[in-house]
């Protein structure tokens, strides 16, 4: 905690009438005067202000014996020394002027003959006595600081305002006059279509065939098919893009060239035509904007067509392609059905014998025979021989028969496994006839096949059709939706703004780093 400085006392000498200092009387104070004088002292008054008192006293021609005296005596007179209209007589009305220095003093003015006659020199080259305080040079030191810093944040601010006029309010008015005077007023004709599929029953296939997951690839296909460049030339083909922006009554920024280049249309076209995707919602938003609305509502009309041509392209390759391959298979295996058919029936037909199958199965029948034959033979020639004395005319008999029994069994088993010149044997003609029917079977199978696969090919290509529909219908705007004047002033005074601010914030950030 600090304390304050006491005030300095000043003792005066009393001055003579001529002006000249006198003794101090040796008379000590009353005791009311020195309680006045406490008291004055208790007051804190600064050092100016007693010696302001002093000077009016000796104006008013007292003799006091110090400062606080001085506050004493003109207090009992009535008058107090801190008035403002005090200090101003004592700079304005009686101080004299360097001229009158010289002069005599005159009678008819007592109070200026007590004061002493002032001697004007010049102080330059002498050190100040101002005698302030240390809290009034603190304060008028701050308050040149501020108004240094008002000076300089004036000049900051007016550097700022000029380079805020030419870098964002200069462009952002051009903008702006451009919007409202300048630019010609465009007409917008917005429509919405949809893809479709085609539902499919029965299997896992057509889960999401209702949904906009199915066609997500069809409506981001038609989408791109739209903005490219083969739509704009078509457009322009079809509609004449080209020669509606290019009149001469449309704006320069807006207008395309006499003669203008692709790029320069497809420009032209990607700047007017907004086509957005809802993935949520399976739903396709166009809008094209043109000079008027009747060139507007045919450019879009135009392009849905085009839109759906190519919806009905996406999916009519690949759905002819599976059709087409499986009438090509069904063609193949009825082709192979026919030539196993033909290899049968040649094989029924060669040779003397109508049926191969028929005959081997007799001679079968007949071999059987013989063999029983033989056996019944065999034991009744066993039996003849089994006596004690046999009947040699019949044991002679069944020996024949027997003979000529095996001599025809031979010869039936000859008939199937022997050839006879320029044929096949039975057997192998059994063979190539099974073999026949074997191939004929399968080929009856993958032609059953083939059938099926030709009508899931069928299904399926009508299951993958695609249908697009136009919910909303292009339809021709009364009134200009473009240019929007106010929104597009304040986002060019939102973008001028923020330039400005990113290259003042750069050029700040490297002058420190230069400095630094």
């Amino acid at each position: 905690m600090t304390m304050k400085p006491k005030a300095k006392k000043y003792r005066l000498r009393p001055l003579s009438p001529q002006g000249q200092k006198t003794a101090p009387a040796d008379v000590a104070p009353q005791p009311q005067s020195e309680v006045n004088l406490d008291a004055i002292r208790r007051e804190g008054l600064t050092g100016r202000q007693l010696r302001m008192a002093r000077r009016v006293a000796q104006k008013h021609g007292l003799a006091p014996t110090s400062d606080y005296d001085a506050v004493r005596l003109l207090r009992e007179k009535g008058i107090n020394p801190f008035k403002r209209d005090m200090a101003l007589d004592l700079v304005t009305g009686d101080t004299p002027k360097p001229d009158e220095t010289k002069l005599p003093v005159p009678k008819d003015k007592p109070t200026q003959a007590k004061l002493p006659v002032t001697k004007v020199v010049d102080k330059s080259h002498l050190p100040s006595t101002d005698v302030a305080s240390p809290s009034e040079r603190r304060a008028a030191e701050i308050m040149k600081v501020q108004r240094d810093l008002v000076n300089r944040r004036r000049r900051k601010m007016l550097l700022l305002m000029t380079r805020l006029a030419f870098f964002v309010f200069l462009p952002t008015f051009l903008a702006g006059f451009y919007y409202y005077v300048v630019a010609t007023p465009m007409y917008a004709t917005k429509s919405e279509f949809l893809i479709l599929k085609a539902e499919s029953g029965g299997n896992l296939g057509g889960l999401f065939s209702g949904t906009q997951f199915a066609t997500n690839q069809d409506a981001i296909a038609v989408q791109s098919y739209l903005q490219s460049k083969d739509a704009m030339l078509r457009l322009d083909k079809d509609v004449g893009f080209k020669a509606h922006y290019t009149q001469e009554w449309i704006d320069p920024i807006q207008r395309m060239s006499e003669n203008p280049s692709n790029e320069e249309a497809y420009r032209t076209y990607k700047r007017n035509i907004e086509i957005g995707y809802d993935p949520t919602e399976g739903v396709i938003r166009m809008e094209i904007a043109a000079a008027e609305p009747s060139a507007a509502a045919a450019f879009s009309a135009a392009l849905i067509g085009y839109a759906e041509e190519r919806v009905d392209n996406l999916s009519l390759r690949k759905r002819s392609n599976a059709v087409a391959d499986a009438t090509q298979g069904l063609e193949d295996a009825e082709e192979a059905r026919a030539q196993a058919q033909e290899k049968l029936v040649r094989l029924q037909q060669e040779g003397s014998i109508v049926d191969p199958e028929g005959r081997i199965t007799a001679l079968r029948g007949q071999i059987n025979n013989i063999e029983v034959q033989i056996q019944e033979k065999s034991l009744d020639l066993q039996a003849q021989l089994d006596n004690a004395r046999p009947n040699a005319a019949k044991v002679e008999g069944l020996r024949g028969d027997i003979r000529r029994l095996n001599t025809l069994l031979t010869e039936l088993n000859a008939q199937m496994t022997t050839a006879s010149a320029g044929e096949t044997s039975l057997a192998e003609v059994s063979v190539q006839i099974q073999l026949a029917q074997a191939d004929l079977a399968t080929r009856d199978l993958m032609l059953q096949a083939a059938l099926e696969r030709l009508e899931q090919a069928r299904r399926d290509a009508d299951s993958q059709a695609r249908y697009l529909t136009t919910s909303v219908e292009p339809v021709a705007s009364e009134d200009p939706s473009y240019p929007r004047a106010f929104e597009n002033t304040i986002l060019a005074f939102l973008i001028f703004s923020g330039i400005y601010l990113m290259i003042s914030i750069t050029a700040s950030i490297l002058r420190e780093q230069v400095s630094t």
